[in-house]
């Protein structure tokens, strides 16, 4: 038995062209949806892979509560941005004013004494300072940092803890440029001291506001995935809505198919119950499913099934009948290449195949036994 025995010719009467063309464009319909509906399945399965990836592993311990709060109102996207905006914002103004109090910091390092060294680049070419660029990677002093804390042109400091590390950069050139045992070296240190004592009065502050913008961000950042989960989840109801309408035309264009198509013959049933017994183990679990699909009492996984072919509908049969035929068909191309040897040696191998294949046999016995009853005639 082979593929040439499921005559698929002649399957119906004629249609008429008007008929083929509107079959043909729902078929039409029907495909370009469905891609789309997998490039939107394909979205969503990724946003929620990449969500599993990301999600930390001490989530329960800080933020299980926020997550409660949050399952009660979910902000919508424009909201969010909205918050983000005026939460940058007061973040601004508050660094503005730590900046203010770091500029008095500031004014009263430059009126020190010994501060006019540091007020103006380094003279390098002046004072015959030709190695001051081999030692020093990036030249500070304190009238430029004055000029960039006042700068409006957005390419200002935007932390305080820059304009520190600045300040810093200047007493650090002097004191690595010159000797240890000179005035310059002596009056950087003696200011770098006091800066940082300075500093160690404004630190907390400057700590409390990092952390409260950490605090800020992390609820953001949580706001917005919560408002991505909510976005993708009403995408998934959606997406389930239009994959049910497109199961139903489906459904819609098999039975009009089936309306359309000739009852199968005895002859043809006799065919098709014989062809079953050739499938692969996978092509005829794939074939029982399509049974089960039109019977759904029909126990398509069980141990031993006994299929009637004259119990089916004909649409089932009709189904079955371009499966089975497809399917023996690239049986055949793989039988000619030489597949059957590398099918022995994995099931020498699988017991997994080993179980399929006597799965298939018992099928494969009972649709003959069917098949001799119906063709057994009676002696005269």
């Amino acid at each position: 038995m082979d593929a040439s025995n499921l005559d698929l010719q002649n399957v119906g009467p004629r249609l008429n062209d008007e008929e083929v063309d509107g079959f043909r464009c729902s078929v039409a319909e029907l495909v370009m949806k469905v891609d789309k509906l997998e490039q939107r399945v394909n979205e969503v399965e990724k946003f929620y892979l990449n969500t599993s990836i990301k999600q930390p592993s001490t989530s329960k311990n800080t933020s299980s509560g926020k997550h409660k709060d949050k399952d009660k109102h979910v902000p919508g996207f424009k909201k969010l941005q909205q918050e983000a905006s005026r939460r940058e914002s007061a973040a601004a103004k508050r660094m503005q004013e730590l900046m203010r109090h770091f500029g008095t910091i500031l004014r009263q390092i430059t009126q020190h004494k010994w501060a006019w060294p540091f007020m103006q680049p380094v003279d390098v070419e002046g004072l015959g300072l030709h190695d001051y660029y081999e030692i020093i990677d990036r030249p500070m002093d304190l009238s430029t940092i004055k000029n960039q804390m006042e700068a409006t042109d957005g390419a200002g400091y935007k932390h305080v803890r820059e304009i520190w590390a600045d300040v810093r950069l200047v007493f650090k050139n002097a004191m690595k440029y010159n000797d240890e045992k000179s005035d310059v070296h002596l009056m950087a240190k003696t200011l770098l001291e006091k800066f940082e004592e300075k500093w160690l009065q404004l630190l907390p502050k400057v700590n409390e506001e990092e952390k409260r913008r950490e605090e800020e961000e992390a609820e953001a950042q949580l706001n917005m995935q919560l408002a991505q989960e909510a976005s993708h989840a009403k995408i998934t109801r959606d997406l389930c809505n239009e994959l049910y309408e497109v199961d139903t035309h489906v459904e819609e264009l098999r039975e009009m198919v089936a309306r359309r198509c000739r009852k199968i013959s005895i002859e043809e049933k006799r065919n098709l119950g014989i062809a079953l017994t050739k499938l692969s183990p996978d092509d005829l679990s794939k074939a029982l499913e399509i049974v089960a699909q039109n019977n759904p009492l029909f126990p398509a996984s069980a141990e031993e099934v006994e299929l009637d072919i004259d119990a089916q509908s004909e649409l089932t049969l009709w189904r079955l009948k371009f499966f089975v035929k497809d399917a023996l068909e690239v049986q055949g191309k793989s039988s000619s290449k030489g597949d059957n040897s590398n099918s022995a040696n994995l099931a020498a191998t699988n017991p997994n195949n080993s179980a399929a294949s006597k799965r298939k046999k018992e099928i494969c016995d009972a649709l003959v036994k069917k098949a001799r009853k119906r063709n057994k005639k009676p002696s005269k």
